[in-house]
């Protein structure tokens, strides 16, 4: 079975779209569609349905799976080696939502481990399971429940999140506020899919509130504390950030709901052994003083 052939069909089967795919990998699609012919002929079964849009059938997840598996174990195999033959330690790939809560940990790993090239990719929690699984990624950090099986997963931080305002807000001289109390504020926050914008969605949806207003909203969370210090809205923060001096001068407020907290967890895939240097970033996270770090 030809290696080219099933890295092509992987990409096929997550886009669900060979035009897409043809141009991700910069091949033909006519071509692309040949070698998708061919593999599902070796194989004696479809591995698509392509009734309207193309979308993979239960042979094809089936064999996703296990293709994904292949695939992550040889480039594995392939950095292990090349840290033997740099006389280094390899690297490891690190996928989280925000970068900002990993500067810490991540500093004090580099000035201990200089030979371990760090890779970091940001992802959605919807994807961590995938991208750990297919061997893309060897640890993740993150800041909701991630769902999938075969995961290993180690609490970092349990933290309050706390509400932001600008310094002159009506809010501003208040100690607490009840999410009630917010249902005509506007709101910055992440974009939907970010741990926030998920929080935020919940506790309205927990107080039998209509969904926030929400006036601006992006993918970086460190965002939210420059815009509220600006007057654009108020937005949630997680405690950890009070701690930055980089942090935008804001007023912080408790929000009076058990639930407005963030939950921290380390994840790696619990069925593929882990390669030196993730062992080394694994054991650097966990032992990291979440607590008391700087963000």
């Amino acid at each position: 079975m030809d290696l080219h052939a099933l890295r092509q069909f992987a990409v096929v089967a997550r886009l669900e779209h060979l035009s897409r795919a043809a141009d991700e990998l910069r091949v033909a699609q006519p071509s692309l569609s040949r070698t998708v012919a061919r593999l599902e002929a070796e194989l004696g079964a479809p591995l698509f349905e392509r009734g309207g849009r193309l979308r993979l059938n239960d042979a094809g997840r089936v064999f996703l799976r296990h293709v994904e598996r292949a695939l992550g174990e040889l480039d594995a195999g392939r950095r292990a080696v090349a840290g033997f033959a740099g006389g280094g330690l390899g690297s490891v790939r690190i996928a989280s939502e925000t970068f900002l809560t990993l500067t810490g940990p991540l500093a004090a790993f580099r000035r201990d481990r200089p030979g371990v090239e760090v890779r970091l990719h940001q992802l959605e929690a919807e994807e961590m399971a995938r991208r750990l699984r297919a061997r893309e990624v060897d640890l993740c950090v993150a800041s909701q429940p991630v769902a999938g099986e075969g995961l290993e997963v180690v609490r970092l931080l349990d933290e309050p999140v706390l509400l932001v305002a600008a310094a002159g807000h009506r809010l501003a001289g208040r100690a607490s506020v009840t999410v009630a109390e917010l249902a005509d504020e506007p709101f910055v926050t992440t974009r939907a899919g970010h741990w926030q914008r998920r929080l935020l969605d919940r506790l309205f949806a927990a107080a039998g509130l209509p969904p926030p207003r929400i006036v601006c909203e992006g993918d970086e969370p460190s965002a939210t504390g420059v815009l509220a210090a600006a007057g654009l809205g108020v937005g949630l923060i997680p405690a950890m950030a009070r701690r930055s001096a980089t942090q935008a001068p804001v007023a912080w407020i408790e929000v009076a709901d058990p639930a407005c907290r963030r939950v921290l967890t380390l994840l790696r895939s619990a069925e593929v052994p882990p390669t030196g240097a993730a062992r080394l970033m694994h054991a650097a996270l966990t032992g990291w003083d979440w607590a008391a770090g700087p963000v």
